[in-house]
């Protein structure tokens, strides 16, 4: 039987934290090339952000399959006695889509890239295999999906951020320092 503790192990934090820098960073990236450039009028530089945001969210697809192993390995903490069954049922749920939106967001990212007939890059080292060559219609397709996925998944990690800040400065229970310390 394993040990029941109140914190995540290290590596489960590290991993939590670089992944929130990697996905804020691309999220917002990504909003202001899709919102603030237009290749009309800022060509190269619209290209040149667009790359670096593939570059940067890429990294989230092998992320998050490590973080699903080393959490399917090594089990979160308990949630606090004092949270009802719903709302830890609740927090689960919101775990999970948190993972799945994590996945979902770069495959139709690339899915995205590769219709247009652009790679796939990652960190500017190599490129993740094309699975779909140009394809138009998939292009129609998929672009919107990737685009409401990125706002609904702004919108779950900012009620990830404001439940985490709930528990600690209203329920003052551990949550957020389970993510954040370590067992002494």
């Amino acid at each position: 039987m394993q040990k029941k503790t109140q914190y995540y192990t290290r590596t489960a934090q590290y991993l939590h934290w670089i992944m929130a820098i990697i996905f804020i960073s691309a999220w917002l990236i990504g909003f202001y090339s899709g919102n603030f450039l237009s290749y009309d009028t800022d060509g190269s530089l619209k290209g040149t952000i667009i790359t670096l945001h593939k570059n940067i969210a890429t990294v989230i697809i092998f992320l998050v399959i490590i973080r699903i192993f080393w959490r399917y390995t090594h089990p979160a903490p308990q949630l606090p006695d004092a949270m009802s069954p719903t709302m830890k049922t609740m927090a689960h749920l919101g775990h999970l889509v948190l993972y799945l939106l994590l996945l979902a967001l770069p495959i139709t990212g690339c899915i995205f890239s590769w219709s247009a007939g652009h790679p796939a890059p990652v960190l500017y080292l190599f490129e993740i295999p094309r699975l779909v060559q140009d394809n138009p219609d998939l292009l129609d397709i998929i672009k919107p999906i990737h685009i409401y996925l990125s706002w609904f998944a702004g919108i779950v990690v900012l009620g990830h951020i404001f439940m985490a800040l709930k528990h600690h400065f209203i329920d003052k229970d551990n949550v957020l320092r389970s993510m954040l310390r370590q067992e002494k």
